[in-house]
């Protein structure tokens, strides 16, 4: 397996295949790299150098106790770059792994980066706050966090079979086969990083670090997303951004990546050749 092992300790497990214009994936919570088969095969077959990592704390990476917050994504993200010393790179991010993007581009600069693309993802912010009224209350997600503390393997089951994919909603037809696949990549994490990334996806505040990125950025959203409520995300990070173009995708799920790829990688692919 292809393992580096960061500043403090913390063993990050990749793929990297191909060669060409890098596009590094952050993937969501609390999945894994495996989240982005279809769109590293797409992108692979169309003369791309892809890779992806597994967030500490979740997939192959190393199950370590604490730094499961949004520094620490950005941090072992920039340690995956500068180790495959990466240049012209486009980074992909869904969901956790659409903060993760920003963080790492306001942490540490865009010197090796050439555009990025976020995707039913977290920021500005998604708590309740006096200056975020549209947000979920903080009991919402201490809500969730009970739940995976009191029996993860049910609560993953019923995010995967429900909302995540729209599969709860009238007329949907839900795939067993991604079902499983869900659940397959949460619980190869560990408890501790899933439990502490719900605090880390629900409660940073990223409106700075939006402010701060030059780049093009494709803010691309479903506006049917149950795990991240369009009206409250999308629209306000194409506002921050200063070189943002926001794509709404009518009736889409939160993970549009998996049961739309067609569209969603046709997208992505116009965007990085335009």
């Amino acid at each position: 397996m292809s393992i580096i092992t960061t500043s403090d300790g913390t063993d990050i497990f990749y793929k990297d295949w191909g060669s060409g214009q890098p596009i590094v994936f952050s993937h969501g919570w609390p999945l894994s790299s495996d989240d982005w088969d279809n769109q590293m095969l797409y992108f692979l077959q169309h003369g791309y150098r892809v890779i992806a990592h597994d967030r500490r704390g979740h997939g192959r990476s190393a199950q370590v106790s604490d730094g499961h917050d949004l520094d620490h994504y950005a941090d072992d993200l920039a340690a995956v770059t500068a180790h495959l010393d990466l240049k012209d790179a486009i980074h992909v991010g869904h969901s956790t792994g659409g903060g993760e993007v920003v963080r790492y581009l306001a942490r540490h600069g865009e010197s090796r980066v050439a555009k990025a693309a976020i995707m039913s993802a977290i920021p500005p912010l998604m708590l309740q706050t006096e200056s975020n009224p549209g947000g979920q209350p903080k009991s919402a997600f201490d809500d969730l966090q009970a739940q995976l503390a009191a029996n993860r393997s049910a609560f993953y089951l019923s995010i995967a079979s429900g909302p995540f994919y729209g599969y709860n909603r009238p007329g949907a037809e839900p795939s067993e086969a991604n079902i499983r696949n869900w659940w397959r990549q949460g619980m190869m994490g560990g408890a501790k990083a899933a439990y502490d990334g719900i605090v880390a996806w629900s409660q940073t505040d990223q409106t700075e670090d939006l402010k701060k990125i030059t780049v093009p950025v494709l803010v691309m959203h479903g506006d049917d997303d149950q795990v991240v409520p369009y009206a409250d995300s999308a629209p306000l990070s194409a506002k921050l951004l200063r070189n943002g173009t926001l794509k709404t995708y009518a009736g889409y799920p939160h993970g549009m990546p998996t049961v739309h790829h067609e569209v969603i990688n046709a997208d992505l692919l116009e965007f990085f050749r335009s």
